[in-house]
């Protein structure tokens, strides 16, 4: 192991995981990436490695929790991908609970062993906690929503909750928009400006938290590392915007208009249920990551795109 202790990600291969595997190994972690096909995990970087699991259960890999230092569990199904079917619903939720019980396992089978439990369990979750709340500002203490992403969110949350009784520190990780180059959802928002027909989304006063992909994985590093670190964080730039305003700055930095609305039922017509996380927002503010001392290298909106976009 090296000094700085290892660390076991599951989602490993996605947009936040691959970014936080290339940061943890930089910084001298031994990373270990938990994937399906580990065989057919390439490009990481040195420190790091794939294990294999079936991401329903701790057998395989539960002996990497013995002695590591963090578990950073993301792993679930692609929210992007559309329509919400009531299977691909129930496939959403069914893989985050899944996954998160096989953590929990892991971490059980660790201390029936007799082994060394991990520091810190960083449990994902998302914004969507909070469900739509307007013009409300909502911090991280706030009770959750009601819609169908809200309920994923807290039974996902609530699945990682044996891991405290464990003694094992919980941090919640209330992931908002995560912005970054070649993935995610800013390459989808920025193709109708390229092509000249961009614009804001519904009537454009929803609010959209959201937050540049460094400063992601520096937040989920931060929060392993900060041992007082417990509990729900949301991970978001310190000011949300509206969609309006997140297409003009968009627009702005593509040199491109921004005065093409898409009409709500049109986006509800191709979207379905799944146009309510575009057509109703909620003002997060990362309220608890501020009072810990956390500093943004990208604050402001027009920062972050001028970086990922120009």
């Amino acid at each position: 192991m090296t000094e700085q202790g290892r660390v076991l990600i599951t989602g490993g291969s996605g947009l936040i995981g691959s970014a936080l595997t290339e940061e943890l190994a930089g910084a001298g972690y031994e990373v270990v990436v938990l994937s399906r096909s580990p065989g057919g995990v390439s490009g990481l970087p040195a420190g790091a490695r794939a294990v294999g699991w079936d991401a329903a259960s701790a057998d395989g890999w539960w002996e990497e929790a013995d002695g590591a230092r963090a578990i950073v569990n993301l792993a679930g199904e692609n929210l992007a991908t559309w329509p919400w079917t009531e299977e691909r619903k129930r496939r959403i939720l069914e893989s985050r609970l899944k996954s998160t019980r096989a953590v929990v396992a892991a971490l059980e089978r660790v201390r029936e062993g007799g082994g060394a439990l991990p520091e810190v369990l960083l449990q994902g979750s998302g914004i969507d906690y909070y469900g739509p709340r307007g013009d409300e500002e909502v911090s991280d203490d706030d009770p959750p929503g009601d819609d169908f992403l809200a309920r994923v969110v807290v039974e996902w949350e609530a699945a990682s909750a044996p891991a405290e009784a464990l003694g094992v520190r919980r941090v919640l990780l209330r992931t908002a928009m995560v912005l970054a180059r070649a993935a995610g959802a800013l390459p989808k928002l920025a193709l109708p400006f390229r092509l000249f027909a961009g614009g804001p989304i519904g009537s454009g006063r929803q609010w959209v938290p959201w937050i540049h992909l460094r400063d992601e994985v520096r937040a989920i590093r931060f929060l392993l590392e900060r041992r007082e670190a417990a509990g729900p964080f949301n991970l978001a730039a310190p000011e949300p915007v509206r969609n309006r305003e997140l297409a003009r700055v968009l627009g702005r930095v593509l040199h491109r208009p921004s005065v093409f609305p898409a009409p709500a039922f049109a986006v509800r017509a191709v979207l379905g249920e799944m146009a309510d996380v575009l057509l109703h927002g909620r003002r997060a503010v990362p309220a608890r990551l501020r009072e810990l001392g956390f500093e943004w290298e990208y604050p402001e909106l027009q920062r972050a795109l001028e970086d990922l976009l120009e």
